[in-house]
C-alpha cells in the first residue's frame, strides 16, 4: 500500500512552518495517543502514521529530502542513503511529549516542575492627572484595596497556639512525583502537590480571621511620585506594592 503524503497525514499545506508542523502533531498525537484509545487499532496506526510524518517534518534535513523525493528519499532500495527512520527511538520527541502528557495527566512533562509558593499577584490602577501635573511632575496620594499578610496569625494560617503540619502527601516538599508508563517507556512528572498546594505544610486549625489563608484584604494609602513629562498611558511600576505572596513569597507590583 502506498504511503500517504506526511503533509496529508498532518492537515498541512506544503508550505506549512515549524510552528503549525508542531501545532498539528500535538493536536493529532493527543487524538490518537494509545493511552486514550485503548483497545483501539485504527487508532494506534493513525498515530504511529501521525508519528512518522512528524519526525520526518520537523527535522530540516529529512524534510528537505522528502520536499525533493518524496518517500523514495527513505527508501535504501533506492539508493537515496536516507536512513530510515528510528522505528522505537522517541529520543527526539522528548520535548513535545513531555507538553502532551502533562496536558494529559495535569502535569509537567518530563522533567517540568511547578514548585515552591507562587508571589502575589500585580494590581493595576488608573490615574489621571493634568497637563501641568504632567508636564511638571506631581506627587499623588492614592488609595488601593490589596492583600496583605493576616496581621491576627502573621500569614501563617493557624490559630493562635497553634502551628502547621507537615503535609503527609508530599512530606513537605510540596511536589510529589508520578510517573506515566506509555508505549515509549515511563514518562516521569512533578506536580504541585494537590493536598497542600505547593506549600508543604497543612493547617489543621485555621486562623479565625484569615480562614487559615494567612491572607487579608486592607485598603492603604499611598503616595507616588510622577515625574516630569510623563505621556499618556505611562506606566509607573512601584516594585512589592501588589498583593501579598504565598509563604514568603514575593509581593506583587502595582
Amino acid at each position: 500500500m502506498a504511503k500517504k503524503d506526511y503533509y496529508e497525514v498532518l492537515g498541512l499545506s506544503k508550505d506549512a512552518d515549524e510552528k503549525e508542523i508542531k501545532s498539528a502533531f500535538r493536536k493529532l498525537a493527543k487524538q490518537y495517543h494509545p493511552d486514550l484509545n485503548p483497545d483501539n487499532k485504527e487508532a494506534e496506526a493513525k498515530f504511529k502514521e501521525v508519528n512518522e510524518a512528524y519526525e520526518v517534518l520537523s527535522d530540516s534535513d529529512k524534510k528537505a529530502k522528502y520536499d525533493k523525493f518524496g518517500h523514495a528519499a527513505f527508501d535504501p532500495n533506492q539508493g537515496f542513503g536516507g536512513g530510515g527512520f528510528s522505528g522505537g527511538g522517541f529520543g527526539g520527541f522528548e520535548d513535545i511529549f513531555g507538553d502532551i502528557f502533562g496536558d494529559m495527566f495535569g502535569g509537567g512533562g518530563r522533567s517540568s516542575q511547578r514548585t515552591g509558593p507562587r508571589p502575589g499577584s500585580d494590581l493595576k490602577l488608573k490615574i489621571d492627572i493634568t497637563f501641568e501635573e504632567a508636564a511638571f511632575g506631581t506627587k499623588k496620594e492614592i488609595k488601593i484595596n490589596r492583600v496583605e499578610k493576616c496581621s491576627t496569625c502573621d500569614g501563617s494560617g493557624a490559630k493562635k497556639g497553634t502551628s502547621k503540619k507537615t503535609c503527609s502527601t508530599c512530606g513537605g516538599t510540596g511536589t510529589v512525583r508520578t510517573v506515566q508508563r506509555t508505549p515509549f517507556g515511563q514518562f516521569a512528572s512533578t506536580q504541585t502537590c494537590s493536598t497542600c498546594r505547593g506549600t508543604g505544610e497543612i493547617v489543621e486549625n485555621p486562623c479565625t480571621s484569615c480562614n487559615g489563608t494567612g491572607k487579608e484584604k486592607k485598603s492603604r494609602n499611598i503616595t507616588i511620585n510622577i515625574p516630569a513629562g510623563v505621556d499618556t498611558n505611562s506606566v509607573l511600576p512601584l516594585r512589592g506594592e501588589g498583593n501579598h505572596g504565598d509563604k514568603g513569597a514575593p509581593a506583587g507590583d502595582l
